[in-house]
C-alpha cells in the first residue's frame, strides 16, 4: 500500500497524553487514530446522514483490527492517516489505514479493519442495500465487490 492509493487522508497531532514514559505513542492510541479516520471517511463518502451516527436503523460493529508497527511517533508529531475500503460482502467491508510521519513520506504503521452491518431487531448481520455499494463505489472507485460471502 503507498498513500497514492487512497482518496481519504487526515491529519492528527500527536498530544501529550497519548504518549508514554518513553516518550513514544502508545500503541493502542493506533485504534483511537483509524476510529477517528473511518468517522471522517464515512462522512466524506456520503454515508453519514448528518443527523446521527446512529440513526440509519443498522448497528455497525468492528469485528476485526490489525495494526503493523514500523517504528514510533512521538510527542507533537504530525500524522497523515490514510483511510480507504478495500472490499463490500454481503453486510460487511473491510478499512485499510497507512500512518505516515507528515512531511518525511516515511510510513510508521499500517492497519486493517473488519466492520458489520447488523439489524438492531435480530442482532444478526443485514446486507447493504443498493445505495451503500453505489457510495463507496463513486468515492472509490477502485473497491472489490463480494457479495458471494457474508
Amino acid at each position: 500500500m503507498t498513500p497514492g492509493e487512497f482518496k481519504h487522508k487526515i491529519t492528527v497531532a500527536v498530544r501529550f497524553n497519548e504518549v508514554d514514559m518513553l516518550g513514544v505513542c502508545n500503541n493502542a492510541v493506533f485504534i483511537n487514530y483509524f476510529e477517528h479516520a473511518r468517522l471522517q471517511y464515512i462522512k466524506k463518502a456520503d454515508l453519514f446522514d448528518g443527523k446521527s451516527i446512529f440513526s440509519g436503523g443498522k448497528l455497525f460493529f468492528v469485528v476485526r483490527n490489525e495494526i503493523n508497527y514500523f517504528d514510533h511517533a512521538r510527542y507533537d508529531d504530525q500524522l497523515n492517516i490514510y483511510t480507504r475500503i478495500s472490499y463490500i460482502k454481503n453486510s460487511s467491508f473491510g478499512f485499510e489505514h497507512l500512518v505516515e510521519l507528515a512531511g518525511s513520506n516515511k510510513i510508521i504503521a499500517d492497519g486493517k479493519g473488519v466492520i458489520v452491518q447488523v439489524d438492531p431487531a435480530t442482532r444478526k448481520s443485514a446486507p447493504f442495500n443498493k445505495n451503500f455499494y453505489d457510495k463507496i463505489i463513486r468515492f472509490e472507485g477502485n473497491v472489490q465487490i463480494l457479495k458471494n460471502d457474508s
